[in-house]
């Protein structure tokens, strides 16, 4: 663990020059410096060697696209609040004390599917020794990267392979960074292509779009809970000390708390503390999105995930979609990701801002 927490260790070193006046050109030196350009409000910033960009926002750190050979997909982790303060839970990367050691996969921000031809992308992580019923995500390409005053641009290429190193889906993926005062936006749009032949996502309840949260956001725990993945593998979520435990989800169609799991909206914001921080994250779908309007796959203990493809598992067999990709075929997956920082959105703040981006 230590040699993964050096490798995967983020820093957003800002640097800060002053000016020096000597007494005779103090006038000449201040009409130099207003000519200067101003610096981008929002910085991506490559690092090769350590495999990520990380995102600075007003000079603090907002987030890293991350793509280490030690991860069995690209991530954006962490995730901070405009305050600083981390929305997405740090194990099993870098621990914090009274976080959750369930589910190894749930890290970050990541986008994938539980049944691709047959193979698992969404369980896959460092403590699955045998691979051959898994799939994982590979970092091709950096093809853009655009810092800028009102947004950054990073685009991105990778691979959905199986064990053998074969490709079963190219993905073409824009991220696009804003923020302004105290909220934080993350657009996330992904283009899959079949180039090999047909590609079939059936039905699965382990999708697509996922966020893995901070302790605090999650919902309070009342009882010990076994959650059982596709493949039959369960995973015991036990009770835990509630202090300061304060999530609560909210639907588009005014659905609350746990009952979220299995319906389907527009949107989903999870709302809650960390100190005296109010903070909520909101998932937004788009119209022209497969399978819209998406299933939600958000669970009390920190899970919060839009599936649209996963439609009789999680409709209880009321629904099915069975969708899949001719060779050459395409689909576009777009989504926006909003981190509001000291205000409160139950009062249809997410519903506004998400009429506003969906038409």
């Amino acid at each position: 663990m230590c040699k993964q927490n050096k490798l995967f260790k983020y820093s957003a070193v800002i640097a800060l020059s002053a000016l020096s006046f000597s007494c005779g050109g103090a006038e000449e030196k201040a009409e130099e410096s207003d000519s200067e350009p101003m610096e981008d409000r929002i910085q991506l910033v490559q690092d090769e060697v350590a495999k990520k960009v990380d995102v600075i926002i007003d000079g603090k750190f907002f987030t890293s696209y991350m793509y280490p050979d030690s991860l069995e997909k690209p991530v954006l982790y962490p995730i901070n609040t405009a305050n600083g303060t981390a929305i997405t839970r740090g194990w099993p990367i870098t621990p914090r004390p009274g976080e959750r050691v369930d589910h190894p996969h749930h890290l970050g921000l990541w986008f994938n599917y539980g049944d691709v031809n047959g193979l698992d992308f969404w369980n896959n992580s460092a403590a699955i020794t045998d691979k051959t019923k898994y799939g994982h995500i590979v970092h091709k390409s950096i093809n853009s990267v655009k810092s800028g005053n009102e947004e950054g641009v990073l685009e991105v290429s990778l691979d959905w392979m199986n064990d053998k190193g074969e490709v079963l889906l190219t993905e073409n993926t824009t991220f696009i960074f804003r923020g302004k005062d105290d909220q934080r936006t993350i657009d996330r749009i992904a283009t899959l292509t079949a180039p090999n032949g047909e590609v079939r996502l059936t039905d699965n309840k382990e999708g697509m779009l996922g966020l893995r949260t901070a302790r605090q956001l999650e919902h309070p725990s009342n009882k010990p809970e076994i959650f059982t993945d596709a493949s039959g593998k369960a995973t015991d979520v036990p009770t835990m000390n509630n202090e300061g435990i304060t999530g609560m989800y909210l639907s588009s169609e005014g659905i609350t708390g746990d009952d979220v799991w299995g319906t389907r909206g527009d949107w989903v914001s999870l709302s809650g503390k960390i100190g005296d921080e109010n903070i909520s994250v909101a998932i937004l779908d788009y119209p022209s999105n497969p399978g819209y309007p998406t299933y939600w796959h958000a669970r009390g203990y920190g899970l919060f995930a839009a599936n649209p493809l996963g439609q009789k598992a999680l409709s209880d067999g009321k629904d099915e979609l069975n969708f899949k990709l001719a060779q050459g075929e395409s689909a576009t997956f777009k989504y926006r990701i909003i981190i509001y920082s000291n205000e409160n959105v139950m009062d249809g703040q997410v519903n506004r801002d998400y009429i506003e981006w969906a038409k």
